[in-house]
Parts: structure tokens; sequence; C-alpha cells
């Protein structure tokens, strides 16, 4: 049985009023804009930021603005669907393009958000997290978890550009996101992608545990990359070959609020990933895709980011019928499974 809602306009002025004044809001008039029927209401728009044109405008920027005014130089690629002003591509996701150029160093800070670091372009850079230096080469994921202290330095010779994701928007609206200026960090011996750099071996901790949350903080591309094309090889009829960027120890997803993915498409290949809750980043490293989103057709090149909101099916077509394409892909899933609203609807 339906029935329609009262509005707030058939109710008296004086009564509307008298609520007011008491911070008191009723509720029928506007349960449906937040309980809508069958599916949520998303503000989250297909969207493509492609990288030839963006990367002049963020050379440009290092132009004008000093790192030491600017801490991190970054654009922010915000979705037209939450306003610009609110510099976020999906519910609980920021993304930003952020350039180092030779000889600078952005300077050492901690924050509550999440954030990770995807390499696009450049050698010679570097993020130090936690005491840890993590060299920065295309494709690499590096980590910089809640809390943790990171800086970014570069000792190259040429501009490096990377992809930052962070749950800045999540974190943001839950009044918790603030951050905390440092001293540079005095670099420890010792590298994760190192220690947990083969599959199923794990460092054996003779004495005690490293307590840490985040035993891995670098995950190279080649690695990946290398993980793909066997699967691959070994799987021929797999029709999704995907891996997830994980906690070696644990197994859990590589951060707590965000999942992180790298993708391979074959050679001409159309892949359909069913309609999920989550929304999804798409930022190719190798290749060239065509990702279509709600009737939105994105012809993605090499560098090229992309978002799709929650609960639609995405298409992935590789456009090149010689080789194989490679996609990075951010999602909200880990945030979902853990409210318990986590759907997969085929």
């Amino acid at each position: 049985m339906t029935h329609e809602l009262g509005r707030l306009e058939d109710l008296p002025a004086d009564y509307v009023q008298d609520l007011r004044d008491l911070n008191l809001v009723p509720l029928w008039p506007s349960l449906r804009g937040v309980l809508p029927p069958k599916i949520p209401t998303r503000q989250t728009q297909p969207t493509h930021w492609p990288y030839k044109t963006l990367k002049p405008l963020l050379l440009k920027a290092g132009e004008l603005t000093p790192i030491e005014k600017a801490e991190r130089r970054v654009l922010v690629l915000a979705n037209p669907g939450h306003g610009l002003e609110k510099m976020q591509a999906s519910a609980a996701m920021y993304l930003g393009m952020q350039l180092l150029m030779p000889g600078e160093w952005a300077p050492s800070h901690r924050h509550t958000p999440n954030a990770v670091r995807m390499i696009v372009e450049g050698e010679g850079a570097y993020t130090t997290v936690d005491g840890e230096k993590c060299p920065m080469s295309r494709g690499d994921l590096i980590l910089t978890p809640t809390g943790l202290w990171h800086e970014h330095g570069h000792d190259g010779t040429d501009p490096v550009i990377w992809l930052d994701v962070l749950d800045l928007p999540l974190v943001y609206y839950m009044e918790a996101s603030y951050h905390v200026n440092g001293d540079r960090q005095e670099v420890h011996v010792g590298r994760g992608d190192k220690q947990y750099a083969h599959g199923g071996l794990v460092p054996t901790q003779v004495f005690e545990r490293s307590h840490k949350a985040y035993p891995m903080l670098r995950y190279p591309w080649t690695e990946a990359k290398a993980a793909l094309q066997t699967l691959g090889l070994d799987n021929p009829s797999l029709e999704q070959v995907q891996v997830t960027y994980t906690n070696p120890e644990t197994g859990t997803d590589a951060e707590n609020i965000l999942g992180f993915y790298a993708l391979m498409l074959r050679p001409g290949q159309s892949l359909r990933l069913p309609a999920r809750s989550p929304a999804q980043v798409f930022h190719v490293i190798e290749g060239e895709v065509q990702a279509d989103i709600l009737g939105s057709h994105f012809h993605l090149v090499e560098a090229d980011t992309c978002c799709a909101p929650g609960y639609e099916a995405v298409t992935l077509k590789n456009l090149k019928t010689d080789q194989a394409s490679f996609v990075f892909i951010a999602d909200e899933s880990p945030l979902h499974r853990k409210l318990g609203v986590y759907e997969n609807r085929g």
C-alpha cells in the first residue's frame, strides 16, 4: 500500500515556526528525500578528467606557486554533482593530481584522513612514510595511512606527478579532519615492499610482532603487473583479471576505508562490472580504455581518470586489440562492508 506523504506547506505557518524556534523539524515532508524508494539518491556524476588537459595547468601551477606557499601543489578532481567547492569525487573519495618539481621538498605532516598515491609519471621522487623512504615510479601505489608522518622529496631532473586518493570527504563529514605539521623525518633502514615482495611469504616474528598496522607501504607496479599477467596466463577463461592491494600480514584491504585494485583487460576485451553500492574511480596506468557509465562514454588514454556513482553497472572496453590495458581502481567497498550496506546487484 502506498500513500502520498504530507507536505511542509500543508502545515500552519505558525506551527512550523514554533518547531523551528525549538530546533525541531517534521520528518514526514522530507522522508522520501532521505529514504527514497529502491535506490539511493546519488550526487556523484560520471565524470572524466583527461590528463592531457590537466597536466599543462598543473605545470603552470608549478610556475605560479612555489612549494613553500603551496605545501602540497594539487589540482583537485572535483565532481560537479557534489559542487566544485566541496572538492570531492564521490561521497567518500577525494582525488587530486599533485606535482613535485626537481629539488623540491613537501614538508612533513600527518592527518586523520587516509591517503594513497598512484604515481602517474616521472622518476627521482620519493615519499617518506613513518620513517620509511618509498621511491616513486609510474604505477606504484604508496600508502600514507591515517596518523602517519609523511613528506615528499625529489632528487631527479623532471617533474613528478601522482594521483592522490583520500577518504577526506567522509572524515570531514564526521568532523574528524585535521592535520599536524612536523619536522623532517629521520629515515630508518628497511622497506616493507622488499620484505613482503613474495606471495605467501612474510617475515617470521621470532621475538615479537612489529605491531605495525600497515607493514607494507609501497606496492611496486612491476610486481602488480607481473601478478596480473600471470593470473591471466594461468586462467585463460577468467573474465575479470584483477588483484586487490592488501595488508600482507592480515589479508585485509590495504587501508580501512577505501579499496584499491589493479585490473588487466585483455586485447579487445569488453568487461561489464556489476552494479554495486560503492562508487568507483578508474585510472588508466597503461593502454586505452572506453568506460561506459550511465549513458556517458569516456575515451580514456594513459593517465586519464574517471569516476562512476554506486548502484550502476560499468562497462570497460580495451581499445587496444594487440595488447593488454591496465587500470587502477579505487572504491568505497571496505567502508560499505563495515557499515553493513554493501550490495552487489549484478
